[in-house]
């Protein structure tokens, strides 16, 4: 879908929790009805926590979480267009060190700009914004009380050589917690070298972020080269992915952000680690990708630790209609939305706007259903 579609649907930016139906058929092509008709077999609707306006209430009031973290938390889930829904739609910016600022910001240089990256998020009617130490304390007096925010506190900083899959921490819990953040945000790369120092050094800031009132949030990501077997890359495997969200729900993340998943069979194909032939004959049988988004989500307590799913990068022409499939699948999938950042800012403002919009109004039309 072209950008000529996006700039359709701008008019739709700033209108508060009203949707703009969008025209599935339109936007998704021939794969409309595969994922808005589909229902799941192998592990049912009625057999997993879907993503509602009641899951702190159903859910984590019934848990060892402070009284602040639940109103913490409610705060991130009542605020944007999808306030009150039980979905979210997180801007995240931390591009600038994952990737480099220059591959990040250079298709539109405003978000060099910390403040203009907390101004679209407001602007996208977005429940909060995750991004850096340094965005985030350069912006905190201005507008941590105008949207939640999310401190993204380690990064993989790109720039050593060689490349490694690590994480390092940036920032500190107390720092979060001072500059008014909702919530800290970590990533693992499960699966490398380096994830047992990560899970622990993780593991210790969320203690310490529940313990001062603050939701965490984990990005559950898989990083080995032993996972590309005969050029098919398994590091997006629903069967790896989902051990990499249960290890995370593990750890007391209140959510879980992963990436969609591309395909399965990762354990077969690596030979390594335990799996059980149901998990593919069974639980995702047909490989469809609601199905195997729906197993993301059995492995996140069956979705009581909600899932969101990455927005992924940018692609151009395509970026609408990718990111509308992916919001039906996590959506139908019981996910509870959407991280996206790329698609949305490397694109001009008012583009970018209606992009994160159409995201929403997915989550935002009753008639897209949990399969």
């Amino acid at each position: 879908m072209g950008l000529g579609r996006l700039e359709r649907l701008g008019p739709s930016c700033n209108r508060g929790g009203i949707m703009a139906k969008l025209n599935y058929e339109e936007i998704l092509g021939g794969e409309a009805r595969s994922l808005l008709d589909h229902k799941c077999k192998g592990v049912p609707r009625e057999t997993i926590y879907a993503a509602g306006p009641n899951w702190i209430d159903d859910v984590l009031s019934l848990s060892d979480r402070r009284p602040t973290v639940l109103r913490n938390l409610q705060t991130l889930m009542n605020h944007g267009r999808l306030g009150g829904t039980g979905y979210t739609s997180i801007f995240p910016v931390d591009q600038g060190i994952e990737h480099s600022a220059g591959a990040s910001f250079a298709p539109n240089p405003l978000f060099f700009d910390p403040a203009k990256i907390v101004e679209f998020a407001i602007e996208g009617g977005c429940n909060g914004v995750a991004t850096t130490l340094g965005v985030l304390g350069l912006t905190a007096r201005k507008y941590a009380h105008k949207i939640p925010f999310i401190l993204k506190i380690n990064h993989n900083e790109f720039l050593s050589m060689p490349n490694r899959f690590d994480q390092t921490m940036f920032a500190t819990v107390k720092q979060a917690f001072e500059m008014g953040c909702v919530a800290i945000g970590a990533t693992i790369y499960w699966g490398s070298a380096e994830s047992p120092r990560q899970l622990k050094e993780v593991s210790e800031a969320f203690a310490a972020a529940h313990e001062l009132g603050m939701g965490t949030i984990l990005w559950c990501y898989t990083r080995n080269n032993g996972f590309k077997v005969d050029g098919v890359d398994y590091g997006s495997a629903a069967d790896l992915t989902g051990q990499a969200n249960h290890l995370g729900v593990t750890l007391q993340a209140d959510i879980i952000k992963q990436k969609l998943p591309t395909n399965n069979g990762g354990y077969n194909a690596t030979k390594h680690g335990k799996t059980s032939p149901l998990v593919y004959s069974k639980l995702t049988a047909g490989d469809h990708p609601i199905d195997l988004c729906r197993y993301q989500l059995a492995n996140c307590y069956m979705g009581k630790i909600p899932l969101i799913n990455s927005g992924g990068e940018s692609k151009g022409a395509s970026d609408l209609a990718d990111a509308v499939k992916t919001a039906v699948i996590n959506k139908r999938a019981g996910g509870m939305g959407l991280i996206a950042g790329r698609k949305a800012f490397q694109r001009p403002w008012k583009e970018g706007l209606a992009l994160l919009n159409s995201i929403q109004d997915v989550y935002l039309d009753g008639s897209v259903t949990v399969a």
